[in-house]
């Protein structure tokens, strides 16, 4: 599998986490920076993260792909929107969380854990069916 991270960057415990809930072996990180310039238009900004994938119109629509999408959340669904068109569907993604004491407090210095895999296209196909 090949995991586009455009987020924060992804420790060797994150990818056992990943391999564990997906059965799949992630085999490359590609590591994309997401930060955009909030003063210009968003979706240049956004074609170009995808574009910095370096994939063919083959590769988006045949590898398979996992998503560790931006944080800014706008940037984050328009992105999602760009990948939909290159693949033709939505790709899962990755969602992280903040790691908590036995406090319920978060740790310091913070950390993250692998929360889920977020299979966005079986959430748009079971939502179809409720229209």
């Amino acid at each position: 599998m090949l995991l586009l991270n455009f987020a924060h960057p992804l420790t060797n415990d994150h990818l056992a986490q990943i391999e564990a809930l997906t059965g799949q072996k992630v085999e490359r990180v590609v590591v994309i920076d997401s930060q955009i310039d909030t003063q210009k238009p968003l979706t240049p900004q956004i074609v170009a993260l995808a574009d910095a994938a370096g994939l063919s119109p083959e590769a988006w629509q045949t590898l398979p792909i996992l998503i560790n999408p931006p944080a800014l959340n706008f940037s984050a669904v328009l992105l999602i929107a760009e990948l939909h068109g290159r693949m033709g569907y939505f790709p899962p993604c990755l969602r992280m969380r903040p790691v908590v004491g036995p406090d319920g407090q978060r740790v310091v210095p913070p950390r993250f854990a692998v929360a889920e895999i977020l299979n966005l296209q079986a959430v748009r196909d079971a939502a179809r069916r409720r229209r």
